[in-house]
Order: C-alpha cells, then structure tokens, then sequence
C-alpha cells in the first residue's frame, strides 16, 4: 500500500541534502525508475532499503514513514547539516548488509594497508582487549 507521507518526506530529505535520485539511488543500491517510483508513490521500498534509508539519514524508519519531516515541529533548524556517515557493504562470506561509519572504514583501509607483522600486533590487540 502506498504512503504517501514517505514519497514526501523520501523527496524533502533528498532535496535538502542537495542529491539527485541519480545520487541518492546510488547510495541505497537501487536503481533510478525504482527511486523515482519510490517519491512518486507508485511503489513502496522493502524493508531493507528503509533501513538503509533511515540510517543515512540518522532518523529511524517510523520517523521517516509516519511523521511530516519539512514540519518545522519536527526539524526546527532544518535536516541536520551533515549526512550520516554509514556506507553499505556487503559480506563476502553470507552476503548480509553492513553498514560501516566513516571512522569504521578508515580503520579497515589503514589496517589493509599495514604489512603482515603489523596487523598480527593490531589483531592480538583486539583480541585481547576483549578479556
């Protein structure tokens, strides 16, 4: 069933942050018609592009569905000034979702950078930290 409370607030949110739906079906993983129709309301997003919506965003699914986000009520100030930094991936193992921080990235990279000794020290460290 369509909501047309989420074609709205999926319009506001990207148009605040100054995206187009190339740039922001990009970012969710799916393609330009399917986000079109997403804030057209033709076609409601499943779950798990909701998740992945609302986590870029910072605001949670039921914020994002149910209430009107362009209401000064509920952004006073506006959409917070910078986008949430999470960027998806996928495990290579099950095929599952991850949803990485900016800080959480730059760590994997450097740590993928290291050479072997230096990653068996920061992996022992990690490792024993958890005792």
């Amino acid at each position: 069933m369509p909501n047309i409370q989420l074609a709205n607030n999926l319009r506001f949110l990207r148009t605040e942050m100054g995206m187009t739906q190339e740039e922001f079906r990009k970012i969710i993983n799916v393609s330009r018609q399917a986000y079109s129709n997403y804030e057209t309301n033709k076609r409601t997003p499943d779950l798990d592009t909701l998740v992945r919506i609302s986590l870029y965003y910072g605001i949670s699914i039921d914020d994002l569905i149910m209430k009107p986000l362009s209401s000064p009520a509920f952004y006073p100030s506006g959409v917070a000034e910078s986008k949430a930094s999470y960027h998806l991936t996928k495990c290579k193992e099950t095929g599952d979702s991850i949803y990485l921080t900016e800080d959480e990235l730059d760590f994997i990279t450097r740590f993928r950078s290291l050479s072997e000794g230096n990653r068996q020290i920061i992996t022992g460290f990690l490792t024993n930290s958890d005792s």
